[in-house]
């Protein structure tokens, strides 16, 4: 079994950054993705960056790019997000995942795909 473990939400102006990072227990299991998706009350789950376990390739959608950057430890048992620039279109709360065969299908519903619990992230003045 896989867990994963959030941290480094929290308040920040526009503007601002933050890092997020996850914790990830042994794998049972293999991952082709470590990455991280974002969810807004009322809204469906969506991607927002992932890096394969094998290569360290990276992907982000288009309204992260340039802002966000993905990273993983010496270890692989961390996986990092680092935000930069954040505005109020950024609040979310922020969940860990891991997919099993790709990137950006999950949904918090889809087996075999892995969570964390969610970490709140809040940009406002």
């Amino acid at each position: 079994q896989v867990q994963l473990e959030e941290s480094g939400g929290g308040l920040v102006q526009p503007g601002g950054s933050l890092r997020l990072s996850c914790t990830v227990s042994q794998l049972s299991v293999n991952l082709y993705t470590l990455g991280w998706y974002r969810q807004t009350p009322g809204k469906e789950r969506e991607f927002v960056a992932a890096i394969t376990t094998r290569e360290g390739a990276t992907f982000y959608s288009d309204s992260v790019k340039g802002r966000f950057a993905i990273s993983r430890d010496n270890a692989e048992n961390t996986v990092i997000l680092q935000m930069n620039s954040l505005t109020s279109e950024d609040t979310a709360v922020y969940y860990c995942n891991g997919d099993r065969d790709g990137w950006g299908g999950c949904t918090a519903e889809t087996p075999l795909c892995y969570w964390g619990q969610g970490t709140q992230v809040t940009v406002s003045s």
